[in-house]
Parts: C-alpha cells; structure tokens; sequence
C-alpha cells in the first residue's frame, strides 16, 4: 500500500539522477523563493496581517508549544490518514484554506483554477473563495473528481448572497463555509503604505461580476462600466451577520453550512444550537484582528463542547507536523492557508501540489514515527503543551 510519506522516495530517487525539487520542500525556503518571485503588489498581500502582526506570528509560534508523546513498539508499517466529512470519505484531512487573492497568485492570473488542479492531483479539496478570477463553476470542474468546499463572504443584498450560494450548490460544492469576521477589513499596514487593495482595481471579483443578481442591480454591462461595477461591489460587500440570521442563511441551501471564525466555547454552542452543520475555529490567519489568542490554543475550547459535531481549523499550519497536532488537539480537518499559494507562484497547479504533498508526506512519517497509524490514534495520544 502506498503511503504519503513515499513521496520522500521519489524526491531522493531524482536526486540519484541529478534532479532536486523545482520547489522546496519546507515553509522557510518556499517564503524565501516566493518573496522573490512573486510581485510585490500580491506578496505584501498575502503575507501581510493585522495591525503589527503579532497575532499573526502568535499563530505560527504557538505550535511550538504543544508536543506529541512517541509510542514504541506499535505497527505502523500501515497508516490510514481519511476522515469522514460530511457524508464523505476523504483520503487526508488536509484541505486548502480559502484565500481571496488566490486567482493572482499566478503570473497567467487565473490561480483559482490552478489551485482547482492541484485538489485534482492530490485529492486534497480546495475550499474555493468568494473573491476569485475565474467563475466558481470553472473552478469546482478543474478539481475533477475531488470535491470542494465553496467559503461565501455574505453580501449586503440577500438576493445576492442567495444567488452565490444557489450557483455553488448546483455547481456541486459540498458545503458553504461562511466567514463570520470579514464584513469589514482589518488595519492591514503593508497594503495601507502602498494603498494596494486589489479588489478596488478589479481584481478577483469575477464571481460577482459574472453573477445574474449582481449585473441586475448594476443595470448595464460590467465589462463597460468597470468602475461602476467595483463600486457596487464595495457598497455590497460585507453583511453583518448575527444569530438571527442563521434560520435565514439555513434556508438558501440543503448543503451544510459551516460557520468560520468561531474561537470561544460559547460561540461554539450557539452554533450548534442555531443549526450549524460544523465549526471552523480561525481568526483569519492574523489578517483581521490583531492582539488575539493563537488559533490552534483556542482549538481544544471550541472541541470540547463539539461533541460529534465536525471541527475544521486553520491558522498558522505550515507544516504536516503542525496538521498532526492539529488533530490531537480535536480538529477533523485542517487547513493549509500561505504555503500553497507561494507554490502557485513558484509553479503554479504543480507548486501547489508538490506543497500539498510534502505537508502530507511529513504528516504521514511524523505519524508512522511516532507510533500513531489511524488518526484515531492521533487523537487518542493527544498533544501535551511545553
């Protein structure tokens, strides 16, 4: 049976040859080659988070602090990494986090669906953003067989935001994951200094621009009327969303509705008892508040009071040992946020892949290494904070 963690074999086995990765295989190196390669514009972007970004290192260093305690002596010669999410089985439980810039992560600017290509090869599923270059429609057909998640950043016009997540449903999604912190942006400084919002220069808007609601409240062609139309968007963007609106959010779709942002037990139960079919502990990566608790310390609170209620996570994974302790700590799936998308700009659908793969490769080995075969065994061993 193969295993993730094979794919080390394969780089060595070029290595015979004289061939060595096109992309590096850890987090430290990829930054280093992405900030070169990628435009200025973009980098400060997706790099870039809230305020002095001390939440957002928060999120990275954090993991140092929680380890994993080795058993030996354990068969674990054959690792099984799937999950069940909802009503599926998954091969891993890593997923690609949504990221609204993703479509000009890559030179040819359509980075949505080469991230779409990268799920396909990996079977890692692409959580798709709101904010992209290509339809949505597109981008869920380029993931082939492997299925994706569509994240909705809800839009001050109901009919719009029905019409996002009606298209989404019928394009094949399996879930609407709606971001709960994003109705306005956080203080970001690296774009404020170069008053760079890519949005308001037309960028990644296309699943509003191509949208039928959307060009009937605009009342003339888009393409002709660019200004106008990023106009609107930014007077439609952002709907504050409460608790009432749950019942609301329910009803415009049979897919399960996963609330992102939740970080407090309470939170957690208010979901649950509103009708959440899942939560997504995050803060965002650090981009939309600043002065916060790390995400993944947040996690086991949010877990608690789950019961058997799917708990997805992201913020600060940069590596598969990170995912491990992610699921030690109760998460069933994870997300991996930055380090695909400086893979799109390396090498665009096979950078991405190749990231996926050596997070999943490390993931696999930590796990057979260390004694943990199932995931269920990860989350039976736990993590121990240091």
């Amino acid at each position: 049976m193969p295993h993730y963690g094979d794919y080390q074999n394969l780089i060595y086995g070029a290595g015979l040859g004289g061939v060595v990765p096109k992309v590096p295989v850890d987090f430290a190196t990829l930054v280093r080659r992405a900030e070169a390669a990628m435009p200025p514009y973009v980098l400060n972007y997706v790099q870039g988070g809230c305020g002095d970004e001390v939440t957002q290192e928060r999120n990275r260093s954090a993991f140092d602090h929680w380890g994993m305690v080795p058993r030996m002596m354990v068969d674990s010669a054959a690792r099984d990494l799937s999950i069940e999410l909802f009503g599926m089985t998954l091969p891993t439980p890593l997923f690609m986090c949504p990221i609204g810039v993703t479509g000009i992560c890559t030179q040819d600017g359509h980075g949505d669906i080469a991230a779409a290509e990268a799920a396909a090869a990996t079977g890692v599923p692409l959580c798709a953003s709101t904010l992209s270059n290509d339809p949505l429609e597109d981008v869920l057909t380029a993931s082939g067989d492997t299925p994706g998640f569509f994240q909705l950043y809800t839009p001050r016009d109901k009919d719009l935001a029905a019409s996002l997540v009606s298209r989404a449903e019928k394009a094949g999604y399996k879930a609407i994951v709606v971001t709960l912190d994003t109705w306005v942006t956080g203080w970001r400084p690296r774009d404020l200094n170069t008053g760079n919002f890519p949005q308001l220069r037309g960028h990644v808007l296309e699943n509003y621009f191509g949208d039928p609601v959307f060009q009937r409240l605009l009342g003339k062609p888009v393409k002709e009327n660019m200004a106008e139309a990023i106009g609107l968007w930014g007077r439609l963007f952002g709907k504050v969303l409460t608790w009432d609106d749950m019942a609301w959010l329910k009803s415009l779709t049979k897919l399960p509705i996963v609330l992102k942002g939740i970080c407090h037990p309470d939170d957690a139960r208010r979901a649950i008892d509103t009708g959440a079919d899942a939560l997504y502990v995050s803060n965002h990566g650090g981009r939309q508040a600043n002065g916060g608790i790390a995400a993944i310390d947040m996690l086991p609170g949010v877990v608690a009071v789950a019961g058997e209620m799917p708990v997805l996570f992201d913020s600060g994974v940069r590596s598969g040992s990170d995912v491990v302790k992610a699921l030690a700590l109760g998460a069933r799936a994870v997300g991996v946020g930055r380090p695909y998308s400086y893979g799109l700009a390396l090498d665009g659908a096979a950078g991405a892949a190749h990231v996926l793969k050596c997070i999943l490769a490390e993931a696999d080995l930590m796990m057979a290494v260390n004694g943990y075969p199932t995931i269920a065994k990860v989350r039976e061993a736990g993590a121990v904070r240091v």
